[in-house]
């Protein structure tokens, strides 16, 4: 169906028109459905439409559909045990309900990445390592925080593994960091069974290995930077460092995958 609608689109549009406009028409028309699920604040599904307009434009619906299944994951785990959560001060405000803040600060990479492959600049196969191992590291933040923060019996700080209150900027706790561990493994195994063909020929196996690693070990370096950081510079935001520890994972990715010889060939 969406084959025939893109096509029907063509014939009175040129091709590129065309399949922006069936990116948008299609992301408009899932948020108006989407709306009323307790995932996003009103501003916050304008901004997932927007960002869900670029990753189907670059990526197509592969791109999409991962970056949807991490919201839905996200979403899931901040629901378990919200309410003795939100009881001790440590839920998510809102309800639980992520803005635009959130949206960008875990997909700005992930969408620069998508417009660099689309413009056709630099190696696919390297540019959707980055771009897995950055919703990897952000699905692992998260995985490790909610958890972490309802589950974890002694939260240390990670400089001097000193006992602190939960929630406190660089805290981590061994349950919290299990999680980290399975929710990168998790986001891997989805663009594992999603990008195993076209925009990239990249072959799987140690590639995966590497994302989910590199998913753990930028959170444990975002943890440092909290508890490093953070808490002395006030523009510093939650926001702002979910964007580098993004930043940190896809550059990571790239990087060793091309010392490692592991682009297109």
């Amino acid at each position: 169906m969406l084959r025939a609608v893109q096509h029907t689109l063509m014939v009175f549009f040129p091709p590129i028109q065309a399949e922006w406009g069936l990116a948008l028409g299609l992301n408009a028309l899932l948020i108006a459905i989407a709306q009323r699920l307790p995932l996003l604040t009103p501003s916050g599904w304008v901004h997932a439409g927007a960002l869900g307009t670029i990753l189907w434009g670059c990526l197509g619906w592969r791109g999409w559909l991962a970056v949807v299944i991490y919201l839905a994951l996200g979403s899931l785990v901040t629901r378990l045990g919200f309410l003795r959560k939100q009881a001790a001060g440590l839920a998510e405000a809102r309800g639980g309900r992520r803005g635009p803040e959130n949206v960008w600060g875990s997909a700005a990479t992930g969408a620069l990445i998508a417009m660099l492959i689309k413009a056709g600049i630099g190696d696919s196969s390297l540019l959707i390592l980055g771009f897995s191992a950055s919703f990897a590291a952000k699905l692992a933040d998260t995985f490790g925080s909610e958890i972490g923060k309802r589950w974890g019996r002694t939260t240390v700080l990670i400089t001097n593994l000193r006992s602190v209150p939960a929630g406190t900027d660089g805290a981590i706790s061994l349950e919290g960091t299990l999680a980290s561990a399975a929710g990168s493994v998790l986001m891997t195994v989805v663009f594992v069974g999603l990008f195993t063909q076209p925009p990239t020929r990249l072959a799987w196996g140690e590639p995966a290995l590497l994302v989910a690693s590199i998913g753990l070990l930028a959170t444990l370096l975002e943890s440092l930077m909290g508890a490093l950081v953070q808490h002395r510079v006030r523009w510093l935001t939650n926001e702002l460092v979910n964007g580098l520890q993004t930043f940190v994972a896809a550059f990571l990715a790239i990087a060793f995958a091309a010392c490692l010889g592991w682009g297109s060939v």
